[in-house]
């Protein structure tokens, strides 16, 4: 493992910040292993631990252009790693208590495939709440209210045509959103899987 000084890391976060793979890869290699042990502390947990490391190099990779403003990228990585592992541990608890209600009732709990199913539809939720608020109305009332163009239209006084376009756009920024995540989580994944096949 090497270590950056000062100047070179600077370096090195401005071509992440550029969108340079092999940087990232650089940044990842020199990181994850201290921040793992750092999140372990929190968490006391291996498996939340690796968790929240993939989370918050997915994070950073996603809004990499921020990282020309940072001047102390470990301190950085700690402060945000701590906040998401603290709100993991409480994300756990609230699914904890969830679990133990669904037990009570003799309720079947969800298997991974609808889990995983579930993480697909909270990342076409946040495209949603980041598109511009026309197209976000006009996005939900035709999928979740099963309005037509016309019946949109006329609620919020536009053309068909126009809620044609916003629908369209809606959709494309939709897609986008959710590829490009799903993106990020393979890269990052890729990396830990690459680390950890070459420490055995």
């Amino acid at each position: 493992m090497f270590e950056f000084t000062q100047s070179n890391e600077k370096e090195l976060l401005l071509q992440v910040a550029q969108g340079n793979e092999f940087a990232f890869r650089q940044l990842f290699s020199v990181y994850h292993q201290r921040l793992g042990v750092h999140i372990l502390r929190i968490t006391h947990s291996a498996e939340l631990a690796e968790e929240v490391v993939q989370d918050v190099f997915m994070k950073i990779w996603m809004t990499r252009e921020t990282l020309t403003g940072v001047d102390n990228f470990k301190a950085y990585l700690f402060v945000i790693s701590k906040n998401h592992a603290l709100n993991c541990l409480r994300k756990v608890a609230r699914e904890q208590m969830q679990l133990k209600k669904l037990e009570e009732t003799r309720i079947v709990p969800f298997n991974a495939e609808v889990q995983e199913t579930d993480h697909y539809y909270n990342l076409i939720d946040e495209a949603i709440d980041q598109l511009p608020p026309q197209q976000q109305k006009v996005y939900l009332m035709s999928r979740h209210n099963r309005l037509k163009y016309h019946e949109i239209a006329d609620e919020l006084e536009l053309s068909r045509e126009t809620v044609k376009k916003y629908l369209q756009i809606a959709t494309s920024s939709i897609k986008d959103y959710v590829h490009e995540h799903m993106e990020a989580i393979a890269l990052v994944m890729a990396l830990i899987h690459f680390f950890i096949f070459f420490k055995k």
